[in-house]
């Protein structure tokens, strides 16, 4: 059986990790596994991307192409929207290839076209990790048109000019007329699927996102923080770059109001933000800020992850949540809102804490429940038994293979 994943990169964003692990869970499985993809950084022989000058150029500026037909519409919804105008050559590709599975994964930013996607011949797998595939053009969709079907009538009263959205849409309904075995990586996503216009009637099942629970494990505290020139004694509290979070559903905004609920209950705790080097104008957070600039290699993550105490993840949508994982895999507890994909990740203290939706001053409790619980090494014991119990790559590769079989039959 040879499978090919199609992503627009292998390593660059949360959903190219993702699919990148995949593809190394299959490879170790000793499938023939191989991936394609536009952006190509990895270095691994069996990931293939432009091999021309030109052909990287030309890949590199197809999102680009379409930004003045972007702004034809102006909408208060800031996430990437992906309308998929331009033509490629992927579904030729797919379809004159020797492969049995074509494994679709994030081909957003103009990589393949809703009409590309539509012409796939092959057996077909779909991982999503995000909503854009039963959306419009968004990726991350704020209101019910996804549900009940782009209308005029219910488009929002912020959104102006030519509707991207129920254009994408209804040229969706048109070219899609096979379904596909689609993957949710969390049970939220799941049930979007089953509830949207688009992909109603498509057969869809949850995989999680998966990691090497070998490589990803916990390193000594102390060691982990010397390393990273941390303070040894002192509470730490780490979470993603606030930079990337000023996009509304990572709700840094939540996680700004929380620490000003801390600053005047807790004292001796120090942050750790890790994706951004200090900015020129850093907001006051109420704490002391270690900013640990880009950690792009698992050795420095794992050490940021076992350095910390916990970690916040406060976004209001998540398709999955693989910082939450990751922190786990470390024996780190996670607190985070009670909904979307993070449900699947964090049981309310057993391995972390998950607050009301959306409520900044239950994080802030939730983030002294974790500083202060005296079961404290048993969440970290639970957060670390839970990856392995259901994130590994090797249960994961299973699954995936099983699915295969599936479709192909």
């Amino acid at each position: 059986m040879k499978v090919v994943h199609l992503n627009n990169a292998d390593i660059s964003g949360g959903a190219a990790i993702a699919a990148f692990r995949i593809h190394q869970s299959l490879l170790n499985r000793e499938l023939n596994s191989r991936m394609w993809v536009n952006n190509a950084k990895s270095g691994e022989w069996t990931v293939s991307g432009p091999d021309k000058k030109w052909k990287k150029i030309l890949t590199q500026s197809r999102r680009h192409l379409i930004a003045p037909a972007l702004k034809v519409m102006q909408t208060q919804n800031k996430i990437l929207h992906s309308p998929a105008i331009l033509p490629s050559f992927w579904s030729k590709q797919i379809n004159q290839g020797d492969l049995d599975i074509a494994h679709l994964h994030w081909v957003g930013a103009e990589m393949a076209s809703v009409s590309d996607i539509g012409n796939i011949k092959k057996p077909v797998v779909w991982t999503l990790h995000d909503m854009w595939a039963f959306c419009g053009a968004e990726h991350v969709s704020w209101d019910d048109r996804w549900q009940k079907g782009y209308t005029r009538k219910n488009r929002p009263l912020h959104e102006k000019g030519f509707d991207i959205n129920r254009w994408t849409f209804k040229r969706k309904l048109r070219h899609w007329k096979r379904p596909f075995q689609i993957v949710a990586v969390s049970k939220w996503l799941e049930n979007c699927v089953k509830n949207s216009v688009v992909m109603k009637d498509w057969p869809v099942t949850t995989i999680p996102n998966c990691l090497n629970t070998n490589i990803w494990k916990p390193v000594d505290k102390a060691l982990a923080r010397k390393l990273l020139g941390l303070p040894v004694d002192i509470p730490i509290i780490a979470f993603g770059t606030y930079g990337a979070n000023s996009e509304y559903h990572k709700g840094f905004d939540l996680l700004f109001e929380a620490l000003q609920h801390l600053r005047g209950q807790a004292k001796d705790i120090e942050l750790a933000i890790f994706g951004q080097v200090a900015p020129k104008n850093s907001p006051d957070l109420g704490f002391p800020v270690n900013f640990m600039g880009h950690l792009h290699d698992n050795v420095s993550l794992r050490l940021l992850y076992s350095a910390a105490d916990l970690l916040v993840v406060p976004s209001r949508k998540e398709a999955f949540g693989q910082t939450a994982s990751e922190s786990m895999a470390c024996g780190t507890p996670v607190v985070a809102f009670g909904a979307t994909g993070l449900l699947d990740i964090v049981d309310h203290k057993i391995n972390g804490y998950l607050a009301k939706p959306f409520e900044s001053e239950d994080l802030a409790s939730g983030i002294e429940y974790i500083l202060n619980a005296p079961n404290y090494n048993e969440l970290c014991n639970n957060a670390r038994d839970k990856t392995i119990r259901e994130f590994d790559s090797n249960l994961i590769a299973e699954k995936y293979e099983e699915l295969y079989n599936i479709v192909l039959k």
